[in-house]
């Protein structure tokens, strides 16, 4: 049994996740921005066996409800075992690249609002010595292209953030995974073609639980396949990269 925190817990990947665990009776602190939504899943987590669930609700762009929302979280659990942080939006590159404050408020939501929160969480762990930070990402920040780079910019801050935390965290034993995503059939991408290369949220959830179930510390590609891909997209020469419609 696990208690685990989810921020931005409606999202597709993260309901994926937390119906993987719930049947194992785990405990659960859903934090997302819609509190009805967040009802009918901890509804449907503890119909599937979730032993708790505890919601609130939480603009992850008011950095000052952030210490709060963590200080209810560690009063509530003796041990925190797993800590994933999947929320996010898919910013319009066309507008932001017209508007500043868009833009910067985009950098808010997907990049700086998530390294804001990683840090209280690592503090405690670090402090418990023990747990899983598991942050969803995206294989767009392996290197910017011209259809998204907002996004994908605002996402490798955090996989650099990532990095670093690994690393610092490595002697205490808190395990530290950026969860890089491939094409996933989510609400978020329902306007996009699908195609062979396009996952499930429950095949990334999957993934997912696999990596912390076996204590990973490490960045991960989902489906695996992506690793050689972006392997691939991030070794093109520049001049032929700005010439490719990506």
């Amino acid at each position: 049994m696990k208690n685990i925190l989810i921020i931005g817990a409606n999202s597709a990947m993260a309901q994926a996740v937390a119906k993987q665990y719930a049947n194992r009776a785990c405990s659960f602190f859903l934090v997302a921005r819609d509190g009805e939504k967040l009802d009918t899943l901890a509804k449907d987590l503890t119909i599937r066996g979730a032993h708790s669930v505890t919601t609130a609700e939480l603009d992850v762009t008011n950095f000052m409800a952030h210490a709060p929302i963590i200080e209810d979280v560690f009063d509530q659990f003796d041990q925190l075992d797993l800590a994933l942080i999947a929320h996010g939006t898919l910013p319009d590159q066309t507008a932001c690249q017209t508007d500043v404050e868009l833009a910067l408020k985009e950098i808010r939501i997907n990049a700086t609002s998530s390294i804001a929160l990683m840090t209280d969480i690592a503090n405690r762990m670090e402090q418990q010595k023990s747990g899983t930070i598991a942050c969803i990402t995206s294989v767009a920040g392996d290197r910017g292209r011209q259809s998204n780079y907002l996004y994908g910019s605002a996402k490798a801050m955090v996989s650099t953030f990532l990095q670093g935390l690994r690393n610092r965290l490595d002697k205490s034993g808190v395990k530290v995974i950026d969860i890089k995503p491939g094409f996933v059939d989510t609400p978020m991408t329902a306007d996009f073609k699908k195609g062979a290369l396009w996952a499930t949220p429950e095949k990334v959830a999957k993934d997912i639980s696999n990596a912390v179930d076996k204590g990973k510390s490490k960045t991960l590609y989902t489906p695996g396949f992506w690793a050689l891909i972006m392997l691939i997209i991030r070794n093109i020469p520049e001049f032929i990269f700005k010439k490719l419609s990506l």
